[in-house]
């Protein structure tokens, strides 16, 4: 799955809830929350005051990282 800006919260958390770690630890601390599961990733971060990129990063570092331990 290609995750951007524009991916929605519940995606990524069906897709790997991991993501959830990565989130919490960007700051963002509501992820289990009703109302963000319908909010992109770029909206969530705006509301939180978070860098959407950096989180985008952080996302993505991580299921590299899970991707290069699976081999």
């Amino acid at each position: 799955m290609l995750i951007t800006k524009q991916t929605t919260m519940g995606e990524m958390l069906e897709y790997d809830m991991g993501i959830a770690y990565v989130l919490m630890e960007s700051g963002m601390h509501c992820v289990g929350c009703p109302s963000s599961i319908g909010e992109s990733l770029e909206e969530a971060c705006m509301v939180h005051g978070l860098n959407a990129d950096e989180v985008l990063a952080s996302i993505q570092q991580y299921l590299a990282n899970k991707k290069e331990e699976a081999k």
